[in-house]
């Protein structure tokens, strides 16, 4: 019912339309009521089923047997030949002059219960308006990829790895090289490589976190320089130990690894074995700059006054000597030498002494000289190794070197 309600509605319409245009109307009466006319007919405005070219609505004409009231129109008052049904040349004319618009027939076969699409001018309710979720647009330009990660299914990938991007966006066009790479296509055989190396899941994103530049590296390069390792003798575990502690072994090419190690093993002396336990205790050695190397050693012993064979012992049981601030080595030197008078050999015996704490060697070293205790030579009684002053947590260093308590020796420090 509602559709025939919809229809006839629609057929109102093109009747007030077609009276407007002056249409001519039937008369009101015919001579059978059978075939009396009213008006339009809806059927009249059905365009043919062979048309399909746009329709005109034409003035209702009489065509079958039977009489009917003239049209208004008609001026001579005649009736039209029943024998013919084609209008005179002079009706011809007049039709044509008393057309309405063009109509398309896309009209009438529309979907009445369609809803037309939306306009950009549409008015809309405030209601609408505030469900209306519009989407950020990407910052062409910015100082953090913190801004980028909604946009980027390859930074949202990586920060869910592990990866901190915070510090990433600190290195020199690291954050332009991550925005320019596709996960699965650039990033994931190189996490795929890295895991076969031996780097830990749980250590991926530590791992790209200090070096991203490893991921535009190609693959076939990172397998040469872990296949140059291997011939050196280096174990598979070894060398996941070296990738996981220096991240930027992998991006040196075969030729600087194979300087490097030529460059330790000559300048101290030390055999291949030797040479390899070094690089694997400190595999920074290999990536880091020579030159500060170079001045470490140079003072050890020029200024520190240790001889080749003393050296090469103090760097094979402390490699970290080689990378440590020389006015750090120099006032740790000055305090334990000539303060405390402990002689080179002692120092050669126990050099992680030079990695501690200037401020700890000196507050265990006074509070021993307080308590008549401070005896570091070990041809006498009561010997005090520099081993055992430097590593003991201060509860046990009190309780078995001291033979004090913790309070008594922090009674001494609040006195210094």
């Amino acid at each position: 019912m509602a559709l025939w309600a919809r229809q006839g509605s629609r057929w109102c319409c093109l009747l007030q339309a077609a009276r407007a245009a002056g249409f001519p109307r039937r008369p009101r009466s015919c001579g059978s009521p059978a075939q009396a006319c009213r008006g339009f007919a809806p059927l009249a405005l059905l365009p043919s089923r062979n048309e399909v070219l746009p329709w005109r609505l034409r003035a209702c004409r009489h065509v079958s047997v039977g009489s009917c009231a003239p049209p208004d129109g008609a001026k001579d008052g005649s009736f039209s030949s029943p024998k013919s049904n084609l209008p005179s040349p002079a009706k011809q004319e007049q039709a044509k002059a008393e057309t309405l618009p063009d109509l398309s027939a896309e009209i009438l076969y529309e979907d009445w219960d369609d809803i037309p699409p939306s306009s950009a001018l549409e008015e809309i309710s405030e209601e609408e308006a505030v469900q209306i979720i519009a989407e950020p647009l990407l910052p062409l330009q910015s100082s953090t990829l913190r801004d980028y990660v909604d946009h980027s299914e390859t930074l949202a990938k990586l920060v869910h790895l592990g990866v901190d991007l915070s510090q990433v966006e600190k290195r020199q066009k690291a954050g332009q090289l991550l925005l320019t790479l596709d996960f699965e296509k650039d990033i994931r055989k190189i996490l795929l490589f890295l895991k076969d190396v031996g780097v830990e899941d749980n250590q991926l994103g530590p791992f790209l976190t200090k070096n991203p530049y490893i991921l535009a590296e190609d693959l076939e390069a990172l397998e040469t320089r872990v296949a140059y390792l291997k011939s050196k003798k280096f174990g598979k575990g070894e060398i996941a130990q070296m990738v996981s502690r220096a991240p930027y072994l992998l991006l040196f090419s075969v030729e600087r690894l194979d300087n490097r190690l030529g460059f330790f093993k000559n300048e101290l002396g030390l055999s291949v074995k030797k040479t390899k336990d070094l690089v694997i205790r400190l595999p920074r050695l290999l990536t880091g700059k020579l030159e500060p190397v170079k001045e470490n050693l140079q003072v050890c012993q020029i200024e520190l006054g240790f001889q080749h064979s003393e050296i090469q012992q103090i760097v094979f049981k402390t490699p970290k000597i080689l990378t440590a601030s020389k006015k750090r080595l120099r006032q740790t030197f000055d305090y334990l030498h000539n303060i405390m008078g402990i002689p080179h050999h002692m120092l050669t015996r126990f050099p992680q002494v030079f990695n501690s704490k200037l401020l700890r060697i000196k507050e265990r070293h006074m509070f021993l000289t307080f308590l008549g205790r401070a005896q570091y030579d070990p041809a006498q009684p009561s010997y005090i190794s520099l081993d055992q002053l430097v590593s003991l947590p201060d509860e046990v260093f009190c309780t078995e070197i001291a033979k004090a308590s913790i309070q008594d020796f922090e009674k001494f420090l609040k006195t210094l």
